[in-house]
């Protein structure tokens, strides 16, 4: 299990009404341009947050909580939070620096 809270927002789709998950302070990319997401069908991806954001609403708590279960039990601690700020959108940017001055 994962000790350190992972930062996440659950958004519902407008047009299907499925739940994913954005983890906004993890890069799915080299450059931090895109935040890991996850969703039921595809799990695991990268996504451009500000455009799902649009494209969504915010999921409720009964929405998103079947997914939260799922998430957890696939070994996320999960923080909640209704919105990125600018410092969590920084924080992945720096994660994906770092990890790309990290020799292979």
């Amino acid at each position: 299990m994962d000790n350190e809270k992972t930062l996440v927002v659950f958004r519902r789709w407008r047009a299907t009404k499925d739940i994913i998950a954005l983890f906004p302070a993890e890069p799915s990319d080299i450059e931090g341009w895109y935040c890991l997401s996850y969703e039921r069908v595809g799990q695991h991806a990268g996504a451009e947050y500000y455009g799902v954001i649009q494209a969504t609403r915010p999921a409720t708590d009964d929405e998103a909580a079947s997914l939260a279960q799922e998430l957890t039990q696939i070994g996320y601690n999960l923080q909640p939070i209704r919105r990125a700020s600018k410092a969590v959108h920084e924080r992945r940017r720096a994660t994906a620096r770092a990890l790309r001055a990290t020799p292979v």
